[in-house]
């Protein structure tokens, strides 16, 4: 069933999240990041673990997927009970709790029908993660201003009768990417009597976004380029026995400079040379110890074949 910003059991006032998000959609700004001073920013790489897959549409009518992800590397929110979050939305500052997180560039995807889809990939905290994974009224909370900051980054509409889907983990690939890291601490607290006095231009400057988004982009050339490759599952309906991955590797001539290592939800490949590089998360996880792999010095195509584990 579609979840929306209400849940009738919930006992939030549809006014609090109104008043927010109009504050944060007038004000683009908010959702901008925050870089430290002198204009430089580190970045550390990091490659996001799959956490679970929200399936919305567009004003279009069109499939829209969001694959909200995992980093050590992104901060952790202010850690808040229920109360906590129903009082903040409700003060004349609901800015001073933020959420930390990651919104990627759209990517075009083919989903299981084989339609074109528009997938965002979404990275925050796995402490933050856990709690909206426990926490509905969090959950949706996260999920309503995620949507938010899709739609101010870049200008689109999506519905709020969203899905979370039950079998996968994320819609197309995730890739290793690097992500801004800030100076300024992401969580601003200061007390009531000791505030600085700032005229009101500059003191609505200084309120603290509702999403605190940092920056990523892709960043493999260094270690290769990622060959063509596809997933294919047996059976092709419901839940797969099996997983075959067929990667073409046209500039390899033999397997022995090739590394590959498959964990229980993925693939790493490498080359000595540096000529191909591969790190994929599998929609569903498999049995390592009973995994083979074929180089075909011929095609030079390599086939992995991985027993799926079974349906829980």
């Amino acid at each position: 069933m579609a979840s929306t910003l209400l849940e009738p059991e919930q006992d939030m006032d549809e006014e609090f999240f109104n008043k927010l998000l109009l504050q944060a959609s007038q004000d683009p700004s908010l959702l901008s990041s925050m870089a430290p001073p002198g204009g430089v920013v580190p970045t550390v790489q990091v490659l996001p673990k799959p956490g679970f897959c929200v399936k919305t549409k567009n004003s279009k009518k069109e499939k829209v997927f969001v694959n909200v992800c995992q980093s050590e590397n992104v901060p952790n929110a202010k850690d808040l009970t229920d109360d906590e979050l129903l009082k903040v939305l409700d003060s004349e500052d609901p800015y001073s709790f933020r959420i930390p997180m990651a919104i990627g560039e759209p990517h075009v995807e083919i989903d299981k029908s084989g339609s074109g889809c528009t997938a965002y990939d979404v990275v925050v905290n796995p402490n933050f993660f856990s709690k909206i994974q426990k926490n509905e009224l969090f959950k949706t909370f996260f999920l309503t201003v995620t949507m938010e900051g899709i739609e101010s980054k870049y200008n689109v509409e999506l519905s709020r009768e969203w899905i979370i889907l039950k079998n996968r983990k994320f819609v197309g690939q995730l890739a290793e990417q690097n992500v801004r890291t800030q100076s300024k601490p992401l969580i601003v607290e200061s007390d009531e009597g000791n505030k600085d006095i700032l005229p009101p231009s500059l003191e609505a400057q200084r309120r603290p976004p509702l999403i605190q988004e940092m920056d990523f982009k892709e960043d493999l050339k260094s270690k290769g380029r990622q060959p063509d490759f596809r997933i294919l599952q047996e059976p092709p309906e419901g839940h797969p026995e099996f997983l075959v991955a067929e990667i073409n590797l046209p500039q390899l001539k033999v397997a022995s400079s090739l590394t590959v290592d498959i964990g229980e939800d993925r693939i790493l490949l490498q080359t000595r040379s540096n000529t191909y590089y591969m790190d994929i998360y599998l929609p569903y996880n498999v049995i390592q110890e009973e995994c083979g792999a074929q180089f075909n010095r011929k095609t030079r195509v390599l086939t992995i074949t991985m027993p799926v584990q079974p349906d829980s």
